[in-house]
């Protein structure tokens, strides 16, 4: 989703370098594209022209090299036998939005199938699989018009994660974290105490951890519940995603898709 593009884009700048204000501009000229971004694309490509998803993700990976990649998602890029590596990496999460976002007039179960599908061929460690599960969840809840507060019980619930803290209180005690565990739920929290797209999105960055992918977390859930101004999409392709047209020409496939 678009969201998830630009909560990456955004969140660029910001990785390693906390900035712990809710003050923060969005998309500035030196912001760039991350492995959110091009795994995002992967699998929407995937879901949308029913691709086997390993060599898919692979060659997504192989096209748009140096984004970021972990040393093991790597290592898989380049194998000759891609393999699961049980890994609860946040990388698990910042790539299945696509998977509601063409669910969204689908039962729930779809879309949950769709994001096993893209999530078990690398990080299939349980709390990998429920957290993109989680991510999923909430992006497609978000679509039903369901409000915040019950989208927080929903995922309470039904992934046995906390969701009681506020921003301001995660962000006083919050520290860099790759993991899942560390991630979804400030993410969501992030999206689910917003007022609009760009205050989740600053939410995320404003925790001063892994700001891109907290950003592209929160990012697709905000969409979901504000809807993202015009914009903000124009000025990331031009901006960031020049070097990058088949992210875009991918992403403009999805909105189109009627579902």
């Amino acid at each position: 989703m678009w969201g998830a593009i630009i909560g990456d884009i955004a969140g660029s700048v910001y990785l390693f370098v906390p900035f712990e204000t809710e003050e923060v501009e969005l998309l500035q000229n030196n912001c760039f594209y991350t492995d959110d971004s091009v795994c995002t694309a992967a699998v929407a490509e995937i879901l949308l022209d029913n691709l086997p998803a390993a060599p898919t993700l692979q060659r997504w990976g192989r096209n748009h090299p140096n984004r970021g990649y972990g040393t093991m998602f790597r290592n898989w890029i380049a194998s000759p036998d891609p393999q699961p590596y049980h890994s609860y990496g946040n990388g698990a999460v910042m790539r299945v939005s696509p998977a509601a976002f063409l669910n969204r007039s689908h039962p729930l179960e779809e879309a949950l199938a769709a994001t096993d599908r893209v999530t078990k061929i690398t990080h299939n460690h349980p709390e990998g699989m429920k957290g993109a599960r989680a991510a999923t969840h909430a992006i497609w809840l978000a679509f039903q018009k369901y409000e915040p507060k019950d989208i927080r019980k929903t995922i309470e619930r039904e992934y046995e994660y906390d969701l009681s803290k506020a921003v301001d209180d995660i962000r006083s005690g919050y520290s860099y974290s790759n993991t899942c565990q560390q991630t979804v739920p400030e993410a969501i929290t992030c999206a689910l105490e917003s007022t609009s797209f760009e205050d989740a999105v600053r939410n995320a960055i404003s925790l001063g951890g892994d700001s891109d992918t907290l950003a592209a977390i929160a990012g697709p859930i905000a969409e979901a519940m504000h809807g993202i101004p015009d914009h903000l999409v124009a000025q990331a392709v031009d901006q960031s995603l020049s070097g990058a047209p088949d992210i875009v020409k991918v992403m403009e496939r999805m909105y189109k898709t009627a579902v």
